[in-house]
């Protein structure tokens, strides 16, 4: 008989591609558990040692050969994934039923993210640098106030409102941005958001330096600010707008993500990627860019109307320059064109500085610094954008 016993089982890449699919769960619940400890979290050692668990994760995806498998094995089978994650974002929200400020940092996550994804449509996509999207979210947040305090439009078109205004917005805006291009363009949206909020602060109309107040959402009667009791359990009437707010980030995200996957997607690439080359394909580069600019200020909107109506009020303070760059630095930080590195970054940007108060006040510094560093060593950001895959379509031309 022989004295070797059989070796111990090991993780390797064969033995990971036997169930892709349970992986994949398995990989989103575990970052979805860490991303709901931090959210519940008051202790900063706890919160430091979740966010060194995160860089090692990345770290082990990123070098080791295992990690690469499984990264790229999440990304072939991407919606068993993002299924997974819209579960988990649902029972997170189950599980902080009664808690407010979870709730709170998720939704704004959330509509944080879902207005980073109408950033990549412009940026990554179409190639418009937009430094005004703190703008267009303000005015998502104004046009739910006048809709709300103005009119007797039902508060549940608020949001298709914003949506409505700040896309037509967008194209009086985009009238000078044709004209001009690269750096040039990026200062016209910069000379915008300072108009604007130049404009709120001196508009009595509109409140002046005050703001407005904001009614809450109500669909059907339901008003989402005096929900507190569901059946026999007390619950945080952020808890809508939690819900709400995820709902409509899977919907942009189906959206965009449809957008980029067809032809649409394609045109919009090559547009940003040569000008000249998309002329002569016979593509109309102003009709692309419309498409981008409008369509990303329109979702832009939309979640500046819920934001608003979930905090009940707006200023002008929220139009200026450091908050679109604090968005832009989501897109970047997560990396350019990946929609889910809006989320990651988003997670890290809105709620690291609540839970550490020591860096609270050097937040925008270090923020900066993050930046630089990722620009430095990693230009894609945490989650590059994959290469566009376009096999099926030469799988499927003629030979």
């Amino acid at each position: 008989m022989s004295s070797l016993s059989s070796p111990a089982p090991s993780l390797s890449v064969p033995r990971i591609r036997r169930h892709p699919r349970a992986l994949v769960t398995a990989v989103v619940a575990l970052l979805f558990s860490g991303g709901g400890v931090m959210m519940h979290a008051e202790s900063q050692p706890v919160v430091l040692a979740l966010l060194a668990a995160f860089i090692l994760a990345f770290g082990v995806a990123d070098r080791t050969q295992i990690g690469r498998e499984i990264a790229a094995t999440c990304g072939d089978y991407r919606g068993v994934a993002n299924g997974m994650a819209l579960l988990c974002a649902l029972i997170l929200i189950v599980l902080f039923h009664a808690d407010h400020y979870a709730l709170l940092m998720l939704a704004t996550v959330a509509i944080f993210s879902t207005a980073c994804i109408a950033l990549n449509l412009q940026l990554a996509f179409a190639g418009i640098a937009n430094f005004a999207g703190a703008a267009f979210f303000i005015i998502g947040s104004y046009t739910a106030a006048v809709v709300s305090a103005y009119t007797t439009v039902p508060r549940a078109f608020a949001p298709a409102i914003g949506a409505l205004v700040t896309g037509a917005m967008g194209l009086v805006l985009l009238l000078p941005v044709l004209r001009t291009r690269g750096h040039y363009a990026a200062l016209v949206t910069i000379a915008f958001g300072v108009l604007l909020r130049t404009w709120l602060e001196v508009n009595d109309v509109l409140g002046g330096p005050q703001g407005l107040k904001i009614g809450s959402f109500s669909i059907l009667g339901l008003d989402f600010a005096r929900l507190n009791q569901i059946g026999p359990w007390s619950v945080s009437f952020y808890l809508p707008y939690a819900t709400l707010s995820v709902c409509m980030f899977g919907l942009v995200f189906i959206l965009v993500r449809r957008l980029e996957n067809s032809w649409v997607g394609i045109a919009l690439d090559v547009v940003r990627s040569d000008e000249t080359a998309a002329a002569v394909f016979g593509l109309s580069i102003r009709l692309w860019k419309v498409v981008g600019f409008v369509l990303g200020n329109a979702i832009i909107g939309m979640a500046g109307a819920l934001y608003g109506m979930m905090n009940g009020f707006v200023t002008p303070n929220g139009a200026g320059l450091g908050d679109s760059l604090l968005m832009l630095s989501i897109v970047v930080l997560g990396g350019i064109g990946n929609l889910w590195g809006s989320v990651v970054a988003a997670l890290i940007i809105l709620e690291l500085p609540e839970k550490l108060q020591t860096i609270q006040e050097f937040r925008l510094l270090l923020f900066a610094l993050l930046v630089l560093v990722i620009l430095l060593f990693r230009p894609g950001g945490i989650l590059p954008r994959p290469a566009r895959d376009l096999s099926r379509f030469i799988d499927g031309a003629p030979k």
